[in-house]
């Protein structure tokens, strides 16, 4: 009787199966078929994607619009490599800081802690565009606008990275292992640096992710704060190519947009690992 009930009983979870799996591919081709398109489209003359937007078949010109990409002013080495320099060090300043910051509000007891969590929410919740003005106002007076700090230094500040490096660190944190380390005569910063953030790889690898896309696609605040073009990052180098003579020339645009797209795909697999490394050890100790 038990063996009939768990043979009903998984023949009912193969449609459940099948229509979970059929909802993943299709979300899964949603996914990838804007990159495939961007990708065969920076291989198609400007003709081709006017009289066929889509296509997934390459063409020929992928040199071509290399040449009209690398002229005039358009310089895509330069802007990788400010995007670059600006996205590494915003990456690192977000996380190292956020989550010795996530440690304080965790690891130590003091009276004002929930205010201060609750302060950082409340930050949280205010846009970027908000401040900016009062913050452009306060780099040109300082005298760092066409500088990079303004851009990295700022990154220190992440509410949302501290309310998920808190969220985690909560569950997955061993006081005791803490405490330990202190009777042993380490210090905070000795344990925050070799016993912490070797813990929190996972969750430092997820918000890296989301911290070097977020400051690689920047675009609002680099247009303001920046106006050297030997400066420009490779979003405001790609933005230009939609006035004057480029503005026709979409075949270099689809390039220029792929060029800025790859960095963040090599970024995702050097630090997949770290993700799903993480969720495993979730799923083993659940």
């Amino acid at each position: 009787m038990y063996y009939i009930k768990e043979k009903s009983r998984s023949k009912a979870q193969i449609p459940f199966k099948i229509l979970a799996y059929t909802v993943c591919i299709i979300l899964t081709v949603l996914c990838i078929f804007p990159f495939v398109v961007m990708i065969i489209n920076s291989t198609r003359s400007t003709p081709q994607i006017q009289q066929h937007a889509i296509s997934l078949i390459p063409s020929k010109y992928f040199m071509d619009n290399l040449e009209i990409l690398t002229s005039k002013t358009f310089d895509p080495l330069v802007g990788f490599g400010n995007s670059l320099i600006i996205s590494i060090f915003s990456t690192a300043c977000t996380i190292y800081f956020s989550t010795m910051t996530a440690f304080a509000i965790v690891a130590y007891d003091w009276k004002l802690k929930n205010a201060f969590f609750t302060l950082i929410m409340c930050v949280l919740m205010i846009p970027t565009q908000v401040t900016c003005i009062g913050f452009y106002q306060f780099i040109y007076k300082i005298g760092m606008t066409n500088s990079y700090l303004p851009l990295i230094l700022p990154a220190i500040a992440a509410p949302s990275t501290v309310f998920f490096m808190r969220q985690y660190m909560v569950p997955t944190l061993p006081m005791e292992i803490l405490q330990s380390a202190r009777i042993d005569g380490a210090g905070e910063f000795r344990i925050f640096n070799q016993i912490v953030l070797p813990m929190m790889k996972p969750a430092m690898a997820t918000q890296a992710i989301f911290a070097f896309v977020t400051s690689w696609n920047s675009y609002f605040l680099p247009s303001i704060l920046i106006t050297r073009s030997e400066k420009y990052t490779l979003p405001m180098m790609v933005s230009l190519l939609k006035g004057d003579i480029y503005k026709t020339e979409y075949g270099s645009i689809y390039l220029g947009l792929f060029l800025t797209v790859l960095p963040l795909l090599v970024m995702y697999f050097i630090l997949s690992k770290y993700i799903i490394a993480g969720v495993a050890l979730g799923g083993v100790k659940g």
